[in-house]
């Protein structure tokens, strides 16, 4: 049988770039879709409470069955595991993201909350974004490398506790060098509450920033991405900071 893979996103069920992960998955194993019916970006790992969910059937293409859910990527994929996959999945996937999630990019992205979820529900998962916010971007330079990630990790099970984090370059496919398995750069945004004022005179704030990448290091995703390289970055919802846990040692009593 077949492995059956569970896809969501943040960018919606309409993006292109989910479709064209799912066309990648569709040529390794069967796809389930349960992807939000609107843009969830920067919602992380955040969950819906307050209100019921509902879900809707978008059909069949092919070893491909899709669903629209009106939570975020996290809820999608709690239902998707739940309720509308035919089987146990072997692997869950969010994505191909537009726009990096490298480095601390990965705090703020409803496509990787939809990881986490997974991950910490025990299934492997990983994420997929590419280095593009262009609506036309070209993500068939990537789907090689994207590809061969998902067959080694449906071959080569993942540690307990353990997603992958993958950044693609926005290049020709003849301009990606490779696969780098990388650690997280150490990097910020420098964000701004800006104050503006609308036509009515109203006054009203919106988030502007830049980002800023704080680390020298050769062995980071943010380097293995200016190199033309696809970054791979291990991630864990484990947020202890174990090697500072001797180090606080004097607070005990």
């Amino acid at each position: 049988m077949k492995p059956l893979i569970l896809i969501t996103n943040d960018d919606g069920v309409q993006s292109r770039g989910l479709q064209s992960l799912a066309q990648i998955a569709s040529k390794v194993g069967d796809v389930v879709i349960m992807a939000p019916d609107h843009n969830a970006s920067g919602l992380s790992t955040s969950i819906t409470c307050t209100r019921p969910l509902h879900v809707m059937p978008m059909g069949h293409q092919g070893s491909i069955t899709t669903y629209a859910c009106d939570g975020t990527p996290a809820d999608c994929v709690k239902m998707g595991l739940e309720h509308f996959c035919p089987r146990r999945p072997s692997l869950v996937l969010s994505g191909i993201n537009f726009g990096s999630n490298s480095s601390i990019n990965i705090v703020y992205s409803g496509t990787m909350g939809g990881v986490i979820e997974a991950c910490l529900n025990g299934f492997p998962a990983i994420g997929f974004s590419l280095l593009s916010h262009k609506p036309d971007a070209d993500f068939k330079p990537g789907a090689s490398a994207i590809k061969h990630i998902i067959q080694q990790v449906l071959q080569h099970p993942l540690p307990d506790l353990t997603a992958l984090n993958v950044n693609i370059p926005h290049l020709p496919a003849e301009q990606i060098k490779g696969i780098k398995i990388c650690r997280q750069a150490k990097a910020a945004w420098r964000d701004s509450m800006e104050k503006r004022t609308d036509e009515q005179g109203n006054v009203y704030f919106a988030m502007t920033g830049r980002f800023e990448c704080l680390d020298q290091g050769t062995d980071t995703d943010e380097y293995a991405l200016s190199q033309g390289y696809v970054s791979v970055v291990p991630i864990s919802p484990d947020l202890t900071h174990h090697h500072s846990i001797e180090l606080i040692k004097h607070i005990e009593q």
